[in-house]
């Protein structure tokens, strides 16, 4: 009995440690950067922001002409771990409709450390990054959008227009027990023009370690 206490006490401290956050309710942070809304425009005119590759470059300039996919993500967060292997696919079905995809650390707080733009740059060679990722000074952008976790995906339209906030998929534990697809879903929805449903969902991972006043 000791035991089975010591270990679900663990387990709580490692969730608390990482930061996790699962969208419930208002809080400072939700109230000062609110989560863009469904049908609300790419948050756009913030500045440019550094790729992995060198190169600066503004988000719009990703867009391709069925919209654009922005995943807001980081280098060590345990949610990331878990559900970056599944972002091959989404890359690849962006293309194959021609979505955009990028993917933004705005872990600002942790710029000395694990997001590091270093390490940003070992991470995407070391996992064969096919798309954008871009360095977010600040939290700016975190900021404009009201991203809260890492990750948490936005999906725009080729009016750039927001058609679905949220999460992945409703297991990061495991693909293969997948129910709700989520964002591919949408991703087909929005090709399809046919209603997104949910069109939003609760972005569970790691919070994001924004620079704050």
């Amino acid at each position: 009995m000791k035991k089975s206490i010591f270990y679900i006490l663990s387990i709580s401290f490692l969730f608390l440690s990482l930061g996790l956050y699962s969208f419930q309710g208002n809080n400072t942070e939700t109230e000062k950067f609110p989560t863009i809304a469904i049908g609300s425009k790419i948050p756009s005119g913030k500045g440019l922001m550094k790729g992995v590759d060198g190169k600066e470059s503004d988000l719009i300039s990703h867009a391709k002409s069925n919209g654009l996919l922005v995943i807001f993500s980081s280098n060590t967060c345990p949610f990331v771990l878990k559900w970056e292997g599944r972002y091959p696919l989404i890359k690849s079905m962006c293309d194959r409709f021609n979505i955009g995809m990028v993917m933004i650390n705005s872990n600002e707080m942790k710029r000395e450390g694990d997001d590091s733009y270093e390490l940003m740059q070992k991470k995407a060679t070391d996992n064969k990054y096919t798309w954008p990722y871009l360095l977010d000074k600040n939290s700016v952008m975190a900021n404009s959008f009201g991203a809260k976790t890492t990750p948490h995906v936005f999906l725009f339209n080729k009016s750039y227009n927001l058609v679905y906030k949220g999460a992945i998929d409703d297991n990061y534990e495991n693909a293969a027990e997948v129910k709700e697809s989520y964002l591919i879903d949408a991703i087909t929805a929005l090709v399809a023009e046919t209603k997104i449903n949910p069109s939003e969902t609760k972005p569970v991972g790691c919070s994001i370690k924004r620079k704050l006043d």
